[in-house]
């Protein structure tokens, strides 16, 4: 998706370069949330990296901005066959990569087996392939994908996977240590121009693009750490586009001057915010302690106080306004007393007086991982750490750069973490709940139950919607009383755009920068 996403609960920020930077008017200057981990899009996990790969690579299919069907892109037609076992792709003869090589069938064969291979750092991304038999070149623009079993989301997951140049990275280097993964090569309508470690990522309108060029001649990604300096940058130019947290929305961007120089937007993209207990760790292996902590997480505060309202509660993983959520789950409620009491029942008490519960000579005391540079989540942080002393549970707040944060969570050397997931509209829980998934894949939290795993199965060879949905509701009640999760919120992107752009237009899934248009500097505005 090649959307501007910016999500309002902000709870991975970075690193920043910190001043303005010179540059033309048709140039979009963006912060990143963080300074990407890689530029390969078969290893990259997180949201900054896709924020850059999403400009510089393409797939087979993609969705259309206003009706979200599938469109082609580098594919220009598909066959699926009756059985949903064979799915053939028929590629453009017209497209390079920016190096000017051609794009061909091998490319995009080489790709999925990248995924597909176990030595690759891909366990998130490869469990959509599990079920892949094999991937047939039958001419140079032409490939078909085989599947053991039928699978709903596959033309999705095959149409939607970003590919890369098997001549770049197929020169004997090890793929996961690549060079090629800090300087991409892709097909997109932009092309790399440089990355600062930890300060700014440059790209450049790729005049040679196959596809209609977009206007915005360069694209600047600075890394700042802190939200209030990057809406400090936007107000003096220096950034063009930044999510605004609630109280900015509501309070700091009503006058006259920023309503002349920007636009807001406002949407609700597929995502949630959550506290994630590792179960494997002896304070949160016993469900009712998993219970009693979202019963000490006062969400409804946090809602109000912090959030000032722009959100909602959830209480499942699934898109709170979709078909799929179960809204007749019930909300567990802020409750200290039922909560101490199911404390006790699991053995956790103060049995040596010094304030602290404890259970077989282990005090209740606990690290909370965090992204560093998160205001917000610090907030969240300090609510639940006063409630929780007052049950005789001392929690830490650990914050974290983000790269530092995500290998801890990948070793799954942590006690509990906040954090949140965006999700694709059509969703499949296999990569955050299923068994296999614990070691290496995005089950972090090491849930794991038999029945889960069986509906999370048969739900991905089942084609009929609405019988999809029944087997869903029946899982998200199986992790609703397991508890895995304290989920938080939905929370609307809150968008700001520099006025100079026009033809910025509200879809479903967020702003196209590639549609915009440039004018002139506003008036107002000294650069």
């Amino acid at each position: 998706m090649r959307r501007i996403v910016v999500t309002a609960l902000a709870l991975v920020t970075l690193a920043s370069c910190g001043g303005v930077m010179e540059r033309s008017p048709d140039v979009l200057a963006q912060a990143l949330a963080s300074d990407p981990p890689t530029l390969n899009p078969v290893l990259a996990t997180d949201v900054t990296s896709g924020e850059i790969n999403r400009y510089v690579f393409e797939s087979l299919l993609e969705r259309d901005n206003a009706t979200l069907e599938l469109t082609p892109k580098l594919a220009k037609s598909w066959e699926v066959s009756a059985d949903h076992l064979n799915y053939t792709f028929e590629l453009r003869r017209d497209v390079r990569w920016h190096d000017g090589a051609p794009f061909t069938a091998d490319d995009v064969v080489y790709t999925f087996e990248r995924i597909r291979d176990p030595k690759v750092d891909a366990a998130s991304l490869r469990n959509y392939f599990k079920d892949v038999a094999r991937i047939e070149k039958l001419g140079d623009y032409t490939v078909r994908i085989v599947y053991t079993e039928p699978y709903f989301k596959a033309l999705e997951i095959i149409g939607g996977a970003t590919i890369i140049p098997k001549h770049v990275f197929d020169d004997g280097t090890d793929f996961n240590k690549n060079p090629a993964s800090r300087r991409p090569i892709g097909t997109g309508p932009y092309r790399f121009a440089g990355w600062a470690t930890g300060q700014v990522v440059r790209l450049k309108r790729n005049e040679d693009y196959w596809g209609e060029k977009p206007e915005i001649s360069g694209m600047v990604f600075q890394v700042i750490p802190d939200q209030a300096v990057r809406f400090q940058l936007l107000k003096k130019a220096a950034i063009d586009v930044e999510g605004l947290r609630a109280i900015q929305w509501v309070r700091q961007t009503e006058g006259k001057r920023f309503k002349d120089n920007f636009t807001k937007h406002r949407y609700w993209l597929p995502n949630y915010s959550y506290i994630g207990w590792n179960t494997k760790n002896p304070m949160f292996e016993d469900r009712r302690v998993r219970l009693a902590m979202t019963m000490l997480t006062n969400r409804r505060e946090i809602l109000d106080k912090i959030l000032l309202g722009q959100g909602e509660v959830v209480s499942s993983g699934f898109y709170k306004f979709g078909p799929q959520y179960d809204a007749s789950i019930e909300e567990i409620p802020f409750d200290p007393v039922r909560a101490k009491q199911l404390l006790t029942e699991a053995g956790w008490v103060d049995h040596d007086g010094d304030g602290i519960i404890d259970k077989d000579g282990l005090p209740f005391r606990f690290t909370l991982l965090a992204a560093s540079g998160s205001n917000l989540a610090k907030s969240i942080g300090l609510i639940m750490r006063e409630d929780l002393l007052k049950v005789g549970i001392e929690m830490n707040i650990r914050q974290l750069e983000w790269a530092t944060m995500l290998k801890l969570l990948s070793e799954r050397s942590f006690e509990a973490t906040l954090l949140g997931w965006s999700m694709p509209l059509t969703q499949d829980p296999y990569q955050l709940w299923h068994s296999s998934q614990i070691e290496k894949g995005s089950n972090m939290v090491g849930f794991s139950d038999p029945k889960a795993d069986r509906l999370i199965e048969r739900a991905r060879r089942e084609f009929d919607p609405e019988v999809r949905r029944g087997m869903y509701k029946e899982f998200q009640r199986i992790v609703h009383e397991a508890q895995p999760y304290t989920f938080l919120f939905i929370n609307p992107s809150l968008v700001a755009v520099a006025r100079r752009f026009e033809d910025v237009r509200d879809y479903r899934l967020g702003l196209d920068p590639l549609e915009w248009t440039v004018g002139p500097w506003p008036k107002l505005i000294q650069w």
